[in-house]
């Protein structure tokens, strides 16, 4: 039986959950949770580098944040559609892994696929938990406690924020595994990623810090009311 996770975040690319929620990984991993993360596509449309290039730099970048689970689905990169298919997909990779809490994109975004990302997880979470959804005889309900939010492009005002001031510097690591799509090659086009896009996000965790009194947080939306749970979440 699969060792369960205390925290899994969704993402429909690789890079995607690296940008929003790095430095809070870290921080759980280093007081003991497991962590892991679930991206969606391949993300074989993206303007700069392969569908090989990216899964080797998802794989560096899960190494730097010590991830317990690096899940790669098959779902269509720029088709994720509110479809029964996709959500079951996700349903699975839920009681698979059995989460305690599930992070996913926040729905205002400039990029479609991180809002409907956003979408399939709400759908899949709430689903998994219903017992006569799926295939109960070979993977149980499980409901996960709580759904949160991260913003990848975005610099809306968050509901909470986490201060990641002591796993700043292994989030830019992270987002750097990234080569090909931060940094542009002899053959590669201009992206809005291609142009000091890790900088700015470096800068608006910083900006979000000092909205706390710390050098830099990232900040986050709760799907429902906000409880805190000091053994997780709470006083991190």
């Amino acid at each position: 039986m699969t060792e369960p996770l205390d925290i899994l975040a969704f993402g429909a690319h690789p890079d995607d959950v690296e940008i929003g929620m790095a430095g809070t990984l870290a921080k759980l991993k280093e007081k003991g949770f497991r962590i892991g993360i679930c991206n969606l596509t391949h993300a074989e449309k993206s303007s700069n580098g392969t569908v090989e290039i990216r899964q080797k730099e998802a794989a560096k970048a899960a190494g730097i944040l010590e991830l317990d689970e690096l899940i790669q689905l098959s779902l269509p990169d720029r088709g994720l559609y509110l479809k029964e298919e996709y959500i079951t997909e996700i349903i699975s990779v839920i009681r698979t892994y059995r989460p305690r809490i599930i992070f996913a994109p926040y729905h205002e975004d400039r990029h479609p696929d991180h809002g409907n990302c956003a979408k399939l997880v709400e759908e899949a979470v709430f689903s998994s938990g219903v017992r006569m959804v799926g295939d109960g005889k070979n993977q149980k309900a499980h409901k996960p406690e709580n759904l949160y939010f991260y913003q990848i492009n975005g610099m809306n005002k968050p509901e909470f924020y986490i201060d990641i001031s002591d796993q700043i510097n292994k989030k830019a690591l992270a987002l750097q595994a990234y080569t090909s799509q931060f940094e542009k090659d002899k053959d590669g086009v201009d992206t809005p990623l291609t142009n000091g896009y890790v900088d700015a996000v470096i800068s608006r965790e910083r900006a979000y810090g000092k909205q706390i009194g710390s050098t830099y947080a990232e900040g986050f939306f709760a799907k429902g009311p906000l409880v805190l749970n000091y053994d997780l979440l709470g006083g991190i």
